[in-house]
């Protein structure tokens, strides 16, 4: 019974919105939620929500983004100092500004290098034992080609000196 209800003066009250809209060239901005949740609005084809709004926060000297402004504000200024820290680290890690650093601030990036520098040694020596395994591969196959060129060469003098034997044979004859 109330969904009904609520269904039959919603849609009158958007009626009346686009009413006054229409025949008092008034901006209307008209947002309804149900119980359920459910959001139902009309915004006058000429302005937008975020106009009226802010036109009703200049004449009626409410603050509506203020709760909302702050937290983005200190989120952009936690975001800036996180990112001047990181570029500070970064300077670091790459030997500048460290006269001014305490032994205990230089330990951290002492261990960061020392990281960073067994990654490149790991990944040095993998491309060191994949290079090692591609030249046996290669010094194999180097192998078996000479094999049968041997072979091949072989061959060829048998047929050759099979050949001259016919030849000498035929002129003794």
């Amino acid at each position: 019974n109330r969904q009904v209800t609520y269904s039959k003066r919603r849609n009158g009250i958007l009626k009346k919105a686009k009413e006054i809209n229409v025949l008092c060239d008034a901006e209307v901005s008209l947002v309804i939620f149900s119980s359920t949740g459910r959001m139902s609005e009309y915004c006058s084809p000429s302005t937008t929500l975020i106009k009226v709004l802010d036109k009703y926060q200049k004449v009626s000297g409410k603050r509506l983004w203020d709760a909302k402004h702050e937290f983005l504000s200190s989120e952009v200024d936690r975001v800036r100092k996180e990112n001047d820290n990181m570029q500070i680290e970064l300077r670091h890690l790459k030997g500048d500004d460290i006269n001014a650093l305490q032994p205990k601030e230089l330990i951290p990036i002492e261990e960061a290098l020392q990281a960073g520098l067994e990654g490149v040694r790991a990944k040095q020596m993998e491309y060191y034992k994949m290079l090692k395994k591609n030249e046996r591969i290669l010094e194999e196959e180097n192998r078996h080609l000479s094999y049968i060129l041997h072979q091949q060469d072989a061959e060829m003098d048998g047929n050759m000196g099979e050949m001259e034997n016919r030849y000498h044979q035929r002129g003794r004859d």
